[in-house]
């Protein structure tokens, strides 16, 4: 692994959740020959100059024996039932620790199954290009997830409560951020009939 003093993009998975609505482990669901979160974090790293980090929570013990990959750092959320925030607290803890000069980070979901590496680059590039220190996937009229945040933003996302996720900042600092379009990025499995309706689309 290259040192990391040269990774400026952290990339933040968020991968801690009980998927209370499925019944069984989302993260876990096959997709594309391998799972939803493995197909998330091969994606992830294919990014240049960046480091993965992983944040797992309800299920760790099964999803992190499914992982075991040497190139990611596994960070356990023993806070998760408190919501997003927690995971993203801690994400954020772990990448200051293991690169405290990253400049930017992405904050990415596991369940969204349509997101390729061509749009972290495109999250990475785009605010590069314009400046801007936010830039959010766009999808079904609204701004989310992959996000990306300059550093400038950390300290505020390690203040995130209860079930805030990273849309509170988008929409506080709405002249910093760009808009990123993700096709599909609307689509995220959430039930059966979700999971059922991504099924079909693999095949």
């Amino acid at each position: 692994m290259e040192n990391k003093n040269h990774q400026k993009s952290g990339i933040i998975i968020l991968a801690a959740g009980n998927s209370s609505r499925l019944g069984r482990p989302k993260q876990l669901l096959k997709h594309k020959e391998s799972t939803l979160l493995k197909n998330t974090i091969l994606e992830a790293l294919k990014i240049q100059n960046s480091f993965l980090i992983v944040v797992t929570g309800a299920n760790h013990d099964i999803i992190e024996k499914g992982i075991n990959l040497p190139e990611i750092k596994l960070s356990f959320n023993s806070e998760w039932e408190k919501g997003m925030s927690s995971s993203i607290v801690k994400g954020i803890t772990e990448l200051l620790f293991l690169n405290p000069d990253c400049e930017q980070c992405i904050i990415s979901v596991c369940d969204q199954p349509f997101l390729t590496s061509s749009i972290f680059e495109n999250l990475i590039s785009v605010s590069k290009k314009t400046g801007k220190g936010i830039a959010a996937s766009a999808y079904a009229e609204t701004l989310g997830t992959p996000a990306l945040f300059h550093q400038k933003y950390f300290e505020e996302l390690l203040e995130l409560k209860g079930k805030e996720g990273a849309k509170k900042l988008i929409k506080k600092y709405t002249d910093d951020v760009v808009s990123v379009p993700f096709e599909k990025g609307n689509i995220d499995i959430d039930t059966e009939e979700d999971y059922t309706q991504l099924i079909s689309f693999d095949n």
